[in-house]
């Protein structure tokens, strides 16, 4: 639709070689930031490979424990996908994506598991009783976490600031982590405060919808029992 736009704007002011112009200057500017943005990331995923192999990872997977703990209860309370979770916010920390993507899908799988533990499944045909199209709090947690998660080396917008001729392309490294702990604090929080609102209101709810089934039972048993004394009064009348 832009590019629809461009050309006809080129057309009625006729500054048809200026966008012709702009054309092969800004294929020619893609080619060269993909290409300087490539040795970037390979230097700093070949590092975080590195790091992953020595152990790192799991270190810091072990000192986030705790922490983790606040914001994932459920799954560290059952052990059901807690040491998955652990390396995925591990990874992204580290800036490891692609290490990251697959722990996220392995932890994700893992909390589904356990949601249809907790249901009691016992067999194939008894997950039908079992909403798996409903996400888990814990689930929903990870979600937004891997979006707003803690980055201590934002790779990516380093080798961007590179490529556009900043001369100290690692100044935002600060500002980065005070807003991604900002954020991923906040997201933590957020989820935690949703959850609770939402098994409160379901709580009330089913609470009254249970008050509602008793006290039609009750008037269903009083008209019944109004009624059988009508009839008897009746059938011993002259």
């Amino acid at each position: 639709m832009i590019c629809i736009i461009s050309v006809i704007f080129a057309i009625v002011t006729k500054n048809i070689s200026s966008l012709s112009n702009a054309v092969v200057d800004g294929a020619s500017r893609a080619v060269e930031l993909s290409l300087s943005l490539l040795g970037v990331m390979c230097l700093w995923s070949g590092l975080m490979e590195l790091l992953r192999s020595a152990g790192v990872v799991k270190k810091i997977a072990q000192i986030l424990r705790p922490i983790l703990r606040l914001a994932f209860p459920h799954a560290f309370k059952t052990g059901i996908g807690a040491e998955e979770i652990t390396m995925n916010i591990s990874a992204n920390m580290l800036g490891i994506g692609n290490a990251a993507t697959p722990l996220a899908i392995a932890a994700m799988k893992a909390m589904r598991e356990g949601q249809i533990e907790d249901a009691n499944v016992v067999n194939r045909e008894s997950v039908e009783d079992v909403d798996l199209d409903v996400a888990t709090d814990d689930m929903i947690t990870l979600a937004v976490l891997n979006s707003s998660s803690l980055d201590l080396l934002p790779t990516t917008i380093i080798a961007l600031r590179r490529a556009a001729g900043s001369a100290d392309p690692y100044s935002i490294i600060v500002p980065v982590w005070i807003c991604s702990a900002a954020g991923s604090v906040l997201a933590v929080l957020l989820c935690r405060f949703f959850a609770v609102l939402f098994r409160q209101k379901k709580r009330r709810h089913d609470s009254g919808g249970r008050h509602g089934y008793t006290r039609r039972v009750d008037s269903v048993k009083s008209n019944g029992g109004l009624s059988e004394n009508m009839n008897k009064t009746r059938a011993g009348a002259p």
